[in-house]
């Protein structure tokens, strides 16, 4: 296994402090038969604790942005990565010198997942609910985008 060379923190030329030496993924893990999304409440210690919002984390160098989604979903919720179908991959936040990936998902609400010590809990949320939660500030202002992503996907299949 490749070396974690991607924890720490960047000055971002934006004025904020983003965690990913090579920027951050995570995944939108989708229900597209109950529409809803798998949703963590952040350990209190995080970054930003005690909000909601994906597994996630900072990307290594060795790594693609979904390869770093599909490993962070396995170190957080303890899903195996070939139980999920990937069908999206956007960056949603692009600084130049930092960025956030954004994965989506097909799974099932049936699948078995376990929270590490970085969440809480971890729960299905319908998507007419997830902007009522108080949501991860990054997670929250691009939701709307994420969200008519979905849409547009769950138009195709």
């Amino acid at each position: 296994m490749a070396d974690r060379d991607g924890d720490g923190w960047v000055d971002c030329q934006c004025g904020s402090r983003h965690w990913g030496r090579y920027g951050a993924a995570g995944v939108v893990l989708l229900d597209p038969n109950a529409r809803a999304i798998l949703m963590q409440l952040r350990a209190e210690w995080t970054h930003g604790g005690r909000v909601w919002g994906i597994p996630g984390g900072a990307r290594d160098s060795h790594e693609t942005a979904i390869e770093s989604a599909l490993r962070e979903m396995t170190e957080e919720l303890s899903i195996q990565p070939e139980l999920v179908e990937v069908v999206h991959d956007n960056i949603w936040a692009d600084h130049d010198d930092w960025s956030y990936h954004t994965v989506i998902a097909l799974t099932s609400r049936d699948i078995a997942f376990q929270v590490n010590d970085e969440a809480e809990l971890a729960e299905w949320i319908d998507f007419s609910k997830v902007s009522e939660l108080d949501l991860h500030p990054g997670f929250a202002s691009n939701w709307p985008d994420i969200l008519s992503a979905i849409e547009a996907l769950l138009a195709k299949h």
